[in-house]
Formats: C-alpha cells, sequence, structure tokens
C-alpha cells in the first residue's frame, strides 16, 4: 500500500530555513543535488502541462495529462530514499518500454528524419521542443545524481525515452497544424 499524507496546509514554515523533507521525513538543504534533480521534473511537469494547453492533436493532448502523471511518480521516485520504510510510487521497465512503443508508433506517422530540425513551427510544437530541453536538463540531473547506482537506472532511462517521445510529439503537431518543420541551414548563414 503506498502511503499517502494528507495536506492540510500549504504554509507550514517548515522550509523556511533553506530545508525540505524528503519522502520518509529525512530533511536537506533545498539546494542539495536530489532536489535539484527532482525540482527539474517538477519543471518538466509544468512545461508539459503548457503544452497540453496547446496541443491541436487530440492523441497528443490526452497523451501529455497521462506522462504528467508519470512524471509525478518520477519526482516521487527522485525525492524517496532507497530505504524509506513504506511503498512508494517507483520508475519501472514498463514504463520506459511504454514511451519507447509510443516513439515508435508515432514515429510511422512523421517519417523517417533526414535533416536536423530547429525548434519551432506551431505554437503546440514549440512548447513541446521546450518541454524537451526542460526534459534533457532533468536526465542530466539525475545522472550526475545517481549516475550508474544501482535501483535508479529506470529513472534515467524513462527521462531519456521522454526527451525523444516528446521530440516526436512536436513533430506530430506541427503535422496536424500543417506547418512545415524548420530545418537547420548549414549553408552560407547570413551573420547576426
Amino acid at each position: 500500500m503506498v502511503a499517502k499524507k494528507r495536506i492540510t496546509k500549504v504554509c507550514t514554515k517548515t522550509g523556511d530555513d533553506g530545508t525540505t523533507s524528503l519522502v520518509g521525513g529525512k530533511r536537506v538543504r533545498k539546494s542539495s543535488p536530489r532536489v535539484d534533480a527532482y525540482g527539474d521534473v517538477d519543471e518538466l511537469n509544468a512545461a508539459v502541462g503548457v503544452a497540453a494547453v496547446s496541443a491541436l492533436d487530440p492523441r497528443v493532448k490526452e497523451l501529455l495529462r497521462v506522462l504528467q502523471n508519470s512524471l509525478f511518480i518520477v519526482g516521487s521516485d527522485l525525492a524517496s530514499p532507497l530505504d524509506v520504510k513504506f511503498d512508494v510510487p517507483r520508475v519501472n521497465g514498463r514504463m520506459c518500454e511504454e514511451l519507447e512503443s509510443l516513439v515508435e508508433a508515432f514515429s510511422a506517422e512523421t517519417g523517417p528524419l533526414k535533416e536536423f530540425i530547429l525548434p519551432g513551427g506551431s505554437e503546440s510544437s514549440s512548447r513541446l521542443h521546450l518541454a524537451r530541453a526542460v526534459c534533457r536538463r532533468a536526465e542530466r540531473k539525475v545522472e550526475a545524481l545517481f549516475g550508474g547506482k544501482a535501483g535508479r537506472s529506470h529513472v534515467l532511462v524513462y527521462l531519456n525515452r521522454l526527451s525523444d517521445l516528446l521530440f516526436v510529439l512536436a513533430r506530430i503537431e506541427n503535422g496536424t497544424a500543417g506547418t512545415e518543420e524548420i530545418f537547420v541551414d548549414f549553408g552560407e548563414r547570413k551573420s547576426v
């Protein structure tokens, strides 16, 4: 059974000293690498929410809401030391495999990628590209925090697959909007 804590107050004042509680009660500095990592996942979740607001393809909109729930599990996993005494939702291999399947399914619709794409196009695609960039940052923070430590590899794989999925969904959104993708111009460029 997953422990559920009832939140009764938003302003608790317990963090006024610059610390926060991990799942299980241990207090750590708010500037700790662990809090930094799950803070980036929280920012990613907000970026995915912003992307969902403008998503044109109903499948993408629905999937982004599902992903937000999964990102809450990612954040919970990161905020929970492995030795907590109760069950905590954890990222698992099945979650990673589901993302990979989604990448393959949506990639079949977009066709092969033959050139580098600049982040942009439609508004909804641009928002997904921004979420992808936040996802990559979160992935780097998690890698720096845990590296190859046992018990945490699923979080790293999940974020890696999610960034791929957000890229593909950005391409889907450009297609739905009827907006052409913007390709990188490696030729003669105008200097700015």
